[in-house]
């Protein structure tokens, strides 16, 4: 269980709050790439609690400034993407990406004023497909983006899915760090279901085992498979807000999440799934546009979205399966379906955002398959209390310690998972996964 005062810290995320500060050293990922249009609509977004329109000029640079306009405060997301700037409707001020006030028609002669007058303007890096904002106290120190491997392949090697979740950050990470729901919240009433056929299935109460390190928690679940064999999942929590999730053996891929805290109750879930060394699966990535059969895999399909007005934040992707819907939830669905919620990823949204988007966790009585959870809070914790001793964290100024794998292995039974899988687990551009998941 977590304290109240200790939640608190945690999934509080504005500005001047402590996890705000600490996600604040750190480049987020907010938009793909294509989401943002040269010359086109400003995109509303929300990152850490703050209101923000991201925009691309007519040089295809990209902006992210203060979603009022600092003369009268109408709003920016109304404002004509033109010229190499972004023009307030209301009386023409107009705004270059790193927020510098270029005109002031209303204002002819007033050079001075324009050239002291600035909004508020983060700094946007664009790295294959993906667009990241630095939101720190100082932009010009900010650190290197992160090597993460799935932001580095090459992108017909990812597919990327945006959605948003009804709850706080947190809440929605810890369910991707907690193997032990897989087979159970997933899994069909009927023998035969596909997800049955899982080798996490043929154990469902595995031993944990946690280890941290700079870059953040390796969690891994140990289930015995017969007397001479166990299979090993090692699932990833990265600093800040990262998970990786091992491969399965059929159409092995890498998976993972970035929880991007939209504010203290909502989070912008950022899907990726990658192959390290090739294309990735056609049959795939239609799968994941697609859904199957009117369900949801793991990414958000196309047709999962509703479409909200262009003042709220991220308005292209919330979903149609929410709290205000019960998910869709349909009790005959439990007959066949365990959760009797329709798809991966709207089974685990349910269970993690629908009775509150912050939950009381002083309620919980967690277990030993919550090793990782407990561990995950614990650093977190630990990291903010140095932040205020005035130790940053090592990982936001050094982008390699977060270049590892989730991994899946089956090693003979009582074997040393980090003996064996250490080397799986670093990650290497252009090297494959080096066993068979």
């Amino acid at each position: 269980m977590l304290t109240p005062a200790d939640n608190e810290t945690l999934v509080r995320v504005g500005p001047g709050t402590p996890m705000g500060r600490l996600m604040r050293l750190y480049w987020i990922p907010f938009l793909r790439s294509a989401d943002v249009d040269s010359d086109g609509q400003p995109h509303r977004v929300r990152l850490l609690g703050e209101d923000l329109v991201a925009f691309r000029d007519s040089s295809g640079r990209v902006g992210l400034v203060d979603h009022a306009c600092p003369h009268r405060g109408a709003p920016m997301v109304f404002a004509r993407n033109e010229g190499d700037g972004l023009r307030c409707v209301y009386h023409g001020w107009k705004f270059s990406t790193d927020g510098q006030c270029q005109e002031t028609p209303a204002e002819p002669g007033n050079a001075a004023m324009r050239a002291r007058l600035r909004i508020t303007a983060y700094p946007v890096r664009e790295r294959n497909g993906m667009l990241w904002a630095y939101m720190g106290p100082d932009p010009d120190r900010a650190p290197p983006l992160p090597e993460l491997e799935w932001n580095l392949v090459p992108q017909e090697q990812v597919h990327l899915s945006l959605r948003v979740q009804e709850c706080n950050w947190l809440q929605a990470l810890e369910g991707e760090i907690d193997s032990a729901h897989a087979a159970i919240l997933h899994g069909r009433v009927h023998k035969d279901g596909a997800i049955n056929q899982w080798k996490q299935a043929q154990d469902l109460a595995p031993t944990f085992e946690c280890v941290t390190h700079d870059g953040g928690v390796s969690i891994a679940s140990r289930r015995q498979l017969d007397a001479q064999h166990q299979y090993i999942r090692v699932n990833q929590f990265l600093m800040p807000f990262y998970t990786l999730v091992p491969p399965f053996s059929q159409y092995p891929e890498l998976s993972g999440h970035a929880w991007v805290p939209i504010d203290d109750e909502h989070t912008l879930c950022i899907m990726f799934s990658y192959h390290p060394t090739q294309a990735f699966y056609e049959k795939t990535r239609k799968l994941f546009i697609e859904g199957h059969g009117g369900r949801q895999t793991g990414h958000a399909s196309e047709d999962s979205f509703e479409q909200r007005p262009v003042t709220c934040p991220f308005p292209k992707f919330w979903s149609k399966y929410n709290r205000g819907n019960a998910y869709q939830f349909h009790y005959g669905l439990q007959q066949t379906y365990n959760s009797g919620l329709p798809g991966l990823w709207v089974q685990d949204a349910a269970c993690q955002s629908g009775v509150a988007s912050i939950y009381d966790r002083s309620k919980e009585h967690l277990g030993t398959s919550d090793a990782g959870i407990v561990r995950t809070r614990r650093l977190l914790l630990d990291s903010v209390r140095r932040l205020d001793e005035g130790q940053r964290p090592p990982s936001a100024d050094q982008p390699g310690q977060l270049m590892l794998r989730a991994v899946s292995l089956t090693i003979p039974s009582g074997g040393d998972w980090m003996k064996l899988g250490g080397e799986f687990i670093k990650a290497r551009l252009g090297a494959d996964f080096g066993y068979q998941p």
